[in-house]
């Protein structure tokens, strides 16, 4: 009897030790973000990260719900790996910096599930930040659906956030919603209610503990949909979520599915000061490498654009042939002609202003129509792109008609589907080497990388809107400075910028310094400019030369000074040659004490401005520059 009591006991004390939860930790090799990985009472996994010991985010939940199997509650950790560092070195043709190496401390976490069935969560733990993604590793040829994906992020209560709306499916002009054109809310607590109701888009921001965090995703392959945050009210936490019914290719996949083995993508979370984040390179370094193919018909640069300040009428050969020549006195290699050019000026015409450009050493880009019948737009080309033979056929007439690029326009959301529809147009266009533009799309996540040549994406309320509603120019200034410490992070963001003289019907609340500094702020591969050729005319002629030499592959990218939605100062390197620009968001002046000492050449110069309008000074490398933005108003340097 004693013996059976005995056994009786040691089976319960060794039972409840196998079942004891697991605990462990990760850190960068930097020891200066750590990692506690855990199983709650439901046995879900959990995460909280820290940052030089101060909490980032609170303990939260990981998993996925698959429609066949649950890998959120009742799973077994079978194995934690140790630390593994992990080194990768690549090349960017557009972007903050050209050259780029990442190094980070990886950890597997493998697990169960009740019916044996295996996942693993992957986390890279670098200098500036956590990535995680989730790995079926199993083999099925069954297909495979993801119901939720449980990934939260719980910050303190007292969290502030820098957000953007998701905007409702199917409605906005000619029902195009959803596009990421939505303006931010700035500084707001975690639940704020969204404004449509459908959560918010990547790059989120947040602040917390005094410590900056930017979430996003990247690697979105076409196995996944496109994902936002929504607040989950009884977690407390933001969550991972997938699309609106609405948001799908014709008869195509919503949410995730596929085959196994199968990863999904990576969520990123960037932790340090604004410094950190503004010059992290984190959305790129976790992308899938560029597929392989010939880049040699890649070139980033500047482009004219009719369509923007003088809208459909200026889609024709006479106004396109003014644009091809102002874009040649300009230096610029690129002119947009945007929709309806098929019917307005034809495919003889083309030809005829292709061969015009050749003599100016402008190529062209022409717009697309993206649509089948996910919305009611009837600019076109349309119904053009929608298979891969109906794009084969026009990517060869592309071809043959000597386009360089298209910007293709409208598309449908962040369904599976429809990310399989960006990946395959993006292949597809890369075969006939031809450069892309994505417009009323959504954030590319990396794509950049993978495929070098999508050399922009709009996916930003940009300045075309600032053309149609006052109430929208009234918000540029803050809005234009809020959008590289989110949106403009990771990502080329083709907001078309800088009307230095009038807007047709339009009262700009910005100065033309604060325009002129737009163009070096923003990345683009292709930055498609929106002044025109009258109004280019009545600047000095100081302007008109620094608009001629502006890089839009920059070598390194330093941020200087700035707020979310107040200001921002940024340096961009190309060569040995720095651009310093800055911008007020607010209606009082601002003084900014630039030190120079990271240069290499000693004597430059700055436009900014006075009561009188633009003026130029020259600078020396060896003083301290003070610079007086106006309210609304900017300035650039140029050393």
């Amino acid at each position: 009897m004693k013996k059976l009591l005995l056994l009786t006991i040691f089976g319960i004390f060794t039972n409840s030790f196998a079942q004891k939860k697991p605990n462990s930790f990760f850190t960068n090799s930097e020891k200066t973000i750590k990692v506690d990985f855990d199983m709650n009472a439901k046995n879900t996994p959990t995460y909280s990260i820290s940052y030089n010991g101060k909490p980032v985010l609170n303990a939260s939940e990981l998993g996925i719900i698959r429609e066949d199997a649950n890998f959120y509650s009742d799973l077994k950790v079978i194995k934690i790996s140790d630390a593994k560092k992990v080194t990768d070195h690549y090349s960017m043709l557009q972007g903050k910096r050209k050259d780029i190496s990442y190094s980070a401390n990886q950890y597997i976490v493998s697990l169960q599930n009740t019916k044996g069935e295996s996942m693993e969560i992957i986390f890279k733990l670098s200098k500036d930040g956590v990535a995680l993604r989730y790995n079926f590793p199993s083999t099925s040829k069954e297909l495979k659906r993801i119901v939720e994906e449980k990934t939260t992020y719980n910050f303190d209560t007292s969290a502030k956030a820098w957000l953007q709306p998701m905007s409702k499916a199917k409605t906005g002009w000619k029902e195009t919603n959803p596009a990421y054109e939505e303006h931010y809310a700035m500084g707001v607590p975690l639940n704020t209610k969204p404004a449509f109701g459908e959560g918010w888009v990547y790059p989120a921001l947040f602040e917390t503990n005094n410590n900056w965090v930017l979430i996003t995703e990247t690697g979105l392959h076409n196995k996944y949909c496109g994902t936002r945050l929504v607040y989950n009210e009884s977690a407390k936490a933001m969550q991972v979520t997938f699309p609106q019914k609405e948001e799908i290719f014709p008869n195509g996949a919503l949410n995730p599915e596929s085959q196994l083995p199968w990863i999904t993508p990576w969520r990123i979370i960037t932790i340090g000061s604004l410094n950190t984040i503004t010059e992290s390179t984190l959305g790129t370094d976790l992308a899938d490498p560029a597929i392989k193919m010939d880049t040699s018909f890649i070139k980033s640069g500047l482009s004219s654009w009719s369509w923007v300040l003088l809208k459909d009428d200026s889609v024709n050969y006479e106004t396109t042939h003014q644009f091809i020549e102002y874009a040649s006195k300009m230096n610029w290699p690129y002119c947009l002609i945007d929709a309806d050019w098929d019917t307005r000026i034809g495919d003889e015409k083309m030809k005829e202003l292709v061969a015009f450009g050749k003599t100016k050493n402008v190529k062209l880009l022409v717009w697309y129509n993206s649509s089948g019948s996910w919305n009611s737009t009837e600019y076109h080309p349309k119904n053009k792109l929608l298979t891969h033979e109906a794009r084969a056929f026009e990517f060869k007439r592309m071809n043959d008609l000597g386009i360089a690029g298209i910007k293709v326009d409208f598309f449908g959301g962040d369904g599976q589907s429809m990310i399989a529809y960006y990946h395959d147009m993006l292949k597809d266009a890369a075969d006939y080497k031809l450069m892309i533009n994505l417009h009323g799309a959504t954030l590319p996540r990396g794509w950049q990388r993978t495929y070098p040549n999508l050399l922009t994406t709009e996916a930003v309320k940009g300045y075309e809107y600032i053309t149609f509603d006052q109430k929208i120019a009234d918000l540029e200034p803050s809005h234009c400075t809020m959008l590289p410490f989110a949106r403009n992070v990771f990502d080329p963001m083709d907001f078309t910028p800088m009307a230095l003289d009038k807007i047709p019907n339009i009262n700009r609340k910005t100065t033309p310094a604060f325009e002129l500094a737009l163009p070096v702020l923003f990345l683009s591969g292709i930055q498609h400019i929106a002044e025109i050729p009258e109004g280019m005319a009545k600047m000095p002629a100081y302007v008109v030369d620094y608009l001629k030499d502006i890089p839009t592959n920059w070598d390194d990218s330093k941020f200087i000074a700035g707020f979310p939605g107040k200001y921002i100062v940024m340096a961009r390197r190309s060569g040995n040659t720095w651009h310093i620009v800055g911008i007020n968001g607010e209606n009082s002046p601002k003084e900014i004490e630039l030190d120079l000492s990271f240069v290499k050449n000693q004597k430059g110069f700055i436009i900014l401005e006075d009561e009188k309008g633009f003026k130029q000074e020259s600078i020396s490398k060896n003083q301290k520059l003070t610079v007086k933005m106006k309210p609304t108003g900017g300035f650039v340097v140029k050393i």
